[in-house]
């Protein structure tokens, strides 16, 4: 990609989501400029996966990082690089590193960067089809309140409204930089028909529930994702997502307003 181009407008009230399907990508020449993007310390991770679904996926949504990235600065995709902090969080590093925020998340079958100007964001998927306990989970994990409306549910809506909770957990503690090591049972989300995601704290937490707004997508019946945004509850925010394969296409972009 040029460094000379004309970068995309980004907003202070505006997230852009970026989402790709790893799986689907099986040309050769994509997959090979995709491995020419990554330093040396990607390219060694990504060959520390033992399963070739999980290379690809690595490899596609870290050069979707860059590509994405370099949409809206003058910065050639292979140029960028990252710092992490305390708990493993990337954040790029230099000039562009205090304004321009992404955070990355994969999961079978799709990855997703979130790109925000100048407000930590935070952003997670999950297949919300895959095997594994979810009530049980949250029992020991959620807070009290969400696990009691999540029960007060029909079965057959247990699991759905699991990766509610869980990817807008995910999202929040991801936006915060601190990982798991904030407690999931400290602070709750309250989901009413027709209105936007609200938080509650435990005091424990220190943070204040008017701070933030929370987004949820459905990129696909497969797949649940949410957005984080450090930003007051009150002042605008518009999450703006699109489906891409990166190097190929997609120029002028055509997102879809959440």
């Amino acid at each position: 990609m040029p460094t000379d181009f004309q970068p995309l407008a980004l907003r202070p009230d505006e997230v852009h989501v970026w989402i790709v399907e790893p799986e689907r990508i099986d040309d050769r020449r994509l997959l090979d400029a995709y491995w020419a993007l990554l330093d040396a310390k990607e390219r060694d991770k990504q060959q520390r996966f033992r399963f070739e679904r999980h290379q690809r996926q690595y490899l596609v949504s870290h050069a979707l990082v860059r590509l994405t990235l370099s949409r809206y600065a003058p910065v050639a995709p292979e140029a960028w690089a990252f710092d992490t902090n305390t708990y493993g969080r990337p954040v790029v590093r230099g000039a562009w590193g205090p304004k321009l925020r992404f955070n990355l998340s994969h999961t079978d079958g799709m990855a997703l960067v979130a790109v925000g100007w100048d407000a930590e964001l935070g952003a997670d998927v999950e297949d919300a089809q895959r095997k594994g306990e979810t009530v049980e989970i949250a029992d020991h994990y959620f807070a009290a309140s969400e696990v009691a409306a999540l029960k007060a549910l029909p079965p057959e809506r247990h699991r759905e409204r699991f990766f509610e909770y869980w990817t807008l957990k995910e999202s929040y503690i991801k936006a915060r930089g601190a990982g798991l090591s904030l407690p999931l049972d400290q602070f709750a989300f309250h989901l009413e028909p027709g209105q936007a995601p609200r938080i509650s704290f435990d005091p424990r937490m220190q943070d204040v529930p008017d701070a933030w707004q929370f987004v949820q997508l459905r990129p696909s019946e497969r797949h649940q994702a949410a957005v984080a945004v450090n930003r007051p509850r009150g002042q605008p925010l518009t999450v703006r997502w699109q489906f891409t394969v990166p190097l190929a296409g997609d120029t002028p972009p055509r997102f879809q307003a959440v």
